[in-house]
């Protein structure tokens, strides 16, 4: 699910040139932080370890808040009211149910490419890879 929320967001993401609010932008603001946060849990349920779940719940605690809110602080330099605009509409991390008023662009296989999140597919495969490998060393 994490991969699927990562790569639908990127494929609305324009860096640099566009705010983004279509897509699942329309309902967090931080849709490739949700998938990834969607991808590790999955990890921790998968690995059956409590001190891998809370290592990395300590990790995301302590350094996605201070990512976020750099990352909010360079949107309202780029784009200013318009960001304050979809920030008040739109949470931070935490999905609303329904969407916020967003635009009419689509999902683009070009923007996912730029975007590089096909990465994203070949770490989950490796990750996926050692899983199984760990799982036969377990025997």
């Amino acid at each position: 699910m994490g991969l699927l929320v990562r790569g639908y967001a990127a494929g609305h993401l324009r860096k640099h040139k566009q705010l983004a609010i279509s897509g699942p932008y329309a309902y967090t603001r931080n849709p490739l932080y949700l998938g990834s946060v969607l991808l590790a849990a999955g990890f921790c349920v998968a690995s059956r370890s409590w001190i891998s779940t809370l290592l990395l719940a300590i990790y995301l605690i302590v350094f996605y808040p201070m990512v976020i809110r750099r990352e909010q602080s360079e949107l309202k330099t780029l784009y200013g009211d318009a960001f304050d605009e979809y920030a008040s509409r739109v949470p931070a991390f935490w999905p609303r149910l329904s969407s916020a008023k967003s635009s009419d662009q689509h999902f683009s296989w070009t923007l996912y490419r730029q975007n590089r999140e096909y990465e994203a597919a070949i770490g989950l495969a490796v990750a996926m890879a050692i899983l199984w490998l760990l799982m036969l060393w377990r025997r």
